[in-house]
């Protein structure tokens, strides 16, 4: 499967931003949550466009040549799905960083190599383009599935945690920080 990374805006991703979070009840169960709370996509797109640095993109299961002449044969423009979502931040905690804040990935795709083809996209674009020096993320302790992917990606542990409040319990975030080339 082919993707792209795609900017989301407040304007005109909040309903496909939150259908992508309906599909991910695995994510927000972690949480104690029964399903991807009200409004969530609204807030999260409207808190990156108030925070310097911060990047929602859209990850996209591009079109297929056949899917885009069909979509043009009826008159409608092709698009993409929205599948995932990669949340960072540059120049945050400190200079020449960028913060993985998420790199989530819809139930039905997971597995499937999307998440690594998100990160081998957003990679070159961090070092060359931002010229950030490193990537910085925290893993909940009991996301084991995470620990291990960022773990193939190249990630290590810093040792540094931290207990976070997460709706109405703490989580342990477990700290990796990748030097980019």
């Amino acid at each position: 499967m082919s993707i792209s990374l795609v900017p989301l805006s407040l304007d005109h991703h909040v309903a496909a931003l939150q259908q992508l979070y309906r599909a991910t009840p695995g994510y927000w169960a972690m949480y104690n949550f029964p399903s991807s709370p009200a409004g969530q996509a609204e807030n999260d797109l409207r808190l990156a466009a108030e925070t310097p640095g911060r990047y929602l993109l859209g990850i996209v299961q591009r079109i297929t040549d056949d899917n885009a002449e069909a979509s043009t044969a009826t008159g409608q423009a092709p698009a993409g799905e929205l599948i995932g979502l990669v949340d960072f931040r540059l120049h945050w905690p400190t200079e020449q960083t960028a913060y993985l804040g998420m790199l989530m990935v819809a139930e039905p795709y997971q597995r499937q190599g999307i998440g690594t083809q998100a990160w081998a996209l957003l990679c070159p674009w961090l070092a060359q383009s931002a010229q950030m020096a490193k990537v910085r993320l925290g893993v909940e302790q009991f996301n084991p599935q995470a620990l291990q992917f960022f773990q193939q990606l190249g990630f290590a542990f810093t040792g540094e945690t931290d207990r976070v409040r997460v709706g109405d319990k703490f989580v342990r975030l477990l700290y990796m920080e990748l030097a980019l080339p």
